[in-house]
């Protein structure tokens, strides 16, 4: 079960602020993080992150917001992140994009539910579950339907894509 199903959506301010309450009160608290991600140019998606607990490389194949994509991850104490970094750089990559996120992670029947404020990007609602090639497709309809009780509209693929691309064009200044 390596496909992460994964459905998405832009909040206001006053929506994560009270979806943290409400998931508080009826979902666990897995964790509550910050994160520092590194994307690396070229032909797969290529990170490193240093949040709370440790580093990691990972990968995730197909297209960056996806509905279901294939990822590999691989951690490491969190003291290894520059050297993950130094690794990638003495490889020719060089970082395309910083993502600094503030995450509240909270299991909720069945579901990963993550909570994101990211510095110069906004607020986002992400559901997730790990699933096999053979239900993806029905995993994705359950998510969907369970951020639809939550009374939040799906985000366009294509409004992601827009606003990814305009933050890897201005992450610098929006930071």
């Amino acid at each position: 079960m390596n496909i992460e199903a994964e459905v998405r959506s832009f909040i206001t301010r006053e929506q994560y602020a009270s979806l943290i309450e409400f998931f508080k009160s009826h979902a666990k608290l897995s964790k509550e993080d910050y994160q520092e991600t590194f994307y690396f140019d070229g032909d797969e998606d290529l990170r490193i992150q240093r949040n709370n607990f440790y580093a990691k490389i990972w990968m995730k194949k197909g297209k960056i917001h996806d509905e279901h994509r294939e990822e590999i991850e691989v951690k490491f104490d969190k003291e290894d992140f520059e050297n993950l970094e130094k690794l990638f750089l003495a490889l020719g990559y060089t970082v395309e994009i910083k993502w600094f996120r503030k995450r509240f992670e909270f299991a909720w029947e069945g579901i990963t539910v993550c909570l994101d404020y990211t510095k110069g990007y906004g607020y986002i609602i992400e559901l997730e579950k790990m699933c096999s090639e053979d239900t993806k497709e029905k995993e994705v309809d359950l998510l969907k339907q369970k951020l639809s009780s939550l009374k939040i509209n799906l985000t366009p693929k294509e409004e992601f894509n827009k606003k990814f691309q305009y933050y890897k064009e201005n992450w610098k200044s929006l930071v």
